[in-house]
């Protein structure tokens, strides 16, 4: 899938608030053990919250149920949304866990969430603590995370873990913060440059997680939900056809984000230097050619994050997919080239965007992306214009510079 067409998908997610895609037990599994293969003990005695989790559905709930006892948790909470409070409730129907229990209210399943605490104590004497020894009760509310009754739980917890809402990751960042609490959630991949997500990067505060940056990530959807043929034959051809609970779909784009300690974060780049990189970069646009200046930032564009040279004192301008392997050891992140973070050294007040077909217009677009000076006006793709002097844009670019020198 293309980015263009994970962006459509999460698109038409936030339009519909059709936010219901079920994170696979595989990639649960390969970010907490990336997690654990760093600190054996990162969940031990720990009280682990699952805020958007029905067990019945989540598989981030199942997984933490089964690794209760080998992971050392001192308790395990859930949270569901109330059905008629979610846009995807007309997929709702209660299951035999719920309507078979005595204390199942029918107007209380639609109407009201559901907490769901696992403890170490064997509640059905079977000798396990596992998801069947799981204890639930209505919420009073319908399970809203921003709700006081979720919030509390917050608090009362350790560690949050949870695929929140597209269309409210940033509210879910916003609530995270509030209080001061370990994390790992999933979100689209663009979230690194939000004004309100990007400065706590800056100031390693929040961080990539270990797995599945730049991927292909396979999420659950329910039964009766749009997903295009081309993703769906993708998400079958990654090992996951539909089902009789769920059609799936992948999306290109989405991302762990934690502050939860991970190896990855600590491998140093290898690099050439910046003369070896004119030499014999692998990059048509830097061998042999070498590296250009932005007009607009005092900074060097690297357009690739292997061919960020070793040895370059200054700021340079590199893809965002390079917070995959950002190490904090190795680099700092002094900014972004989009305005808000104040790295700009330069606006344009007139320009005149001509596009690869000709078509002009006047905009603003060029005060908001790095700006590359070129002598000539490009062919094939688009230009500006700024008092007679020509200019191409790049993308959005995160600002960098090696730790040495800082």
């Amino acid at each position: 899938m293309t980015f263009s067409s994970a962006n459509s998908q999460l698109s038409a997610a936030k339009s519909a608030k059709n936010d219901e895609f079920y994170t696979q037990w595989a990639d649960i599994e390969r970010e907490m053990n990336a997690y654990l293969e760093y600190e054996p003990d990162v969940f031990r005695d720990k009280v682990v919250l699952l805020p958007c989790d029905d067990p019945e559905w989540s598989n981030f709930a199942k997984f933490f149920a089964l690794h209760f006892v080998d992971y050392g948790l001192r308790a395990l909470i859930s949270t569901s949304y109330a059905p008629d409070s979610n846009p995807a409730g007309k997929y709702f129907a209660p299951t035999l866990f719920e309507a078979a229990d005595p204390q199942y209210d029918p107007t209380k399943a639609r109407l009201n969430g559901k907490k769901f605490i696992l403890e170490r104590r064997d509640m059905n004497t079977d000798g396990v603590v596992n998801i069947d020894a799981l204890q639930w009760e209505y919420l009073e509310g319908d399970g809203d995370f921003r709700s006081d009754e979720v919030t509390a739980l917050r608090d009362s917890a350790d560690i949050v873990i949870t695929n929140p809402p597209f269309s409210l990751f940033r509210e879910f960042m916003a609530w995270i913060f509030q209080a001061d609490k370990k994390f790992s959630v999933i979100g689209n991949g663009n979230a690194v440059t939000y004004k309100d997500v990007f400065p706590l990067i800056r100031d390693n505060q929040l961080w990539k997680g270990a797995t599945a940056n730049a991927s292909d990530m396979v999420f659950g959807v329910p039964k009766g939900a749009t997903v295009s043929e081309s993703d769906r034959l993708k998400a079958e051809k990654l090992g996951y056809p539909s089902d009789e609970k769920h059609d799936y779909t992948r999306l290109g784009n989405s991302s762990w984000f934690t502050n939860i300690e991970h190896g990855q974060r600590h491998e140093a780049l290898q690099l050439m230097t910046m003369e070896d990189n004119i030499k014999f970069s692998k990059h048509k646009e830097i061998r042999g050619v070498g590296y250009s200046e932005y007009d607009n930032f005092d900074a060097i564009e690297v357009p690739f994050t292997d061919a960020i040279p070793s040895d370059y004192e200054g700021v340079m301008g590199v893809p965002k997919s390079f917070l995959d392997k950002f190490n904090p050891e190795q680099f700092e992140i002094v900014g972004n080239s989009q305005g808000w973070f104040g790295a700009a050294t330069k606006t344009y007040p007139r320009q005149s965007q001509v596009s690869s077909s000709g078509a002009q217009s006047l905009v603003t677009k060029l005060n908001d992306q790095p700006a590359l000076k070129v002598s000539e006006p490009p062919k094939d793709k688009t230009y500006y214009v700024v008092d007679g002097e020509y200019y191409v844009a790049t993308y959005a670019r995160i600002l960098i510079r090696r730790k040495e020198y800082s």
